[in-house]
């Protein structure tokens, strides 16, 4: 009896001391970072992960995601490039036999772009961006293949939560004209969300 009394005070000890050692940290909805993140020399990496974009030519809707990566030249300056890639699926093609069928569509796009953060309207919590890319892009359908220049000018906004992390919105204009299966062209708006993670000895 005397031993089970002795293991039982030596394990509730032991369950006591441990949880003494962990420091379980509240996640949190906004971190006070300032300019810290977009210093000279710091990098950002991430992904718009809801692109949503409407065409004006075809009155459609499209999705994509875009993985990114940029080098601040300057405080608040980055240069970078994206690489996204998207579907489309019901895209009706007209066959050789004149019947209509419908296929998926696969859309890609390769972008340098320049993105500035601006001192107006920021706060130790968030910032206003704007940004503007210029690259090519491509549509295919079956072995029907488009590719062309494309450009978008865009404006967000990043809400950091931690000193690395900032989740954004972002909206703007598009223009393509590779669009195999809806037109020779494509010009649109877009709206899409996603994070991006800021790395540097800032």
């Amino acid at each position: 009896m005397k031993k089970i009394t002795l293991l039982a005070a030596l394990l509730v000890a032991g369950i006591t001391t441990a949880n003494a050692q962990i420091n379980v940290e509240t996640p949190k909805l906004s971190a006070n970072v300032g300019t810290t993140p977009i210093k000279k020399g710091n990098w950002m990496v991430g992904a718009s992960v809801g692109n949503i974009g409407y065409n004006f030519e075809a009155e459609s809707f499209s999705f994509m995601v875009k993985p990114t990566a940029a080098y601040f030249i300057s405080d608040g300056f980055a240069v970078g490039a994206e690489i996204g890639g998207g579907i489309k699926t019901g895209v009706e093609i007209k066959g050789a036999d004149g019947k209509i069928n419908e296929k998926t569509q696969w859309d890609y796009v390769v972008m340098p772009f320049v993105r500035y953060y601006f001192p107006e309207g920021a706060s130790a919590t968030g910032r206003f961006f704007g940004q503007g890319g210029l690259g090519i892009s491509g549509s295919q359908v079956g072995s029907t293949n488009e590719n062309s220049f494309a450009f978008s000018l865009n404006g967000g906004y990043s809400h950091f939560v931690s000193r690395n992390v900032a989740l954004e919105a972002i909206v703007g204009y598009n223009y393509s004209k590779a669009n195999t299966s809806e037109g020779k062209k494509f010009s649109g708006l877009g709206v899409g969300v996603g994070f991006q993670i800021f790395l540097g000895k800032n």
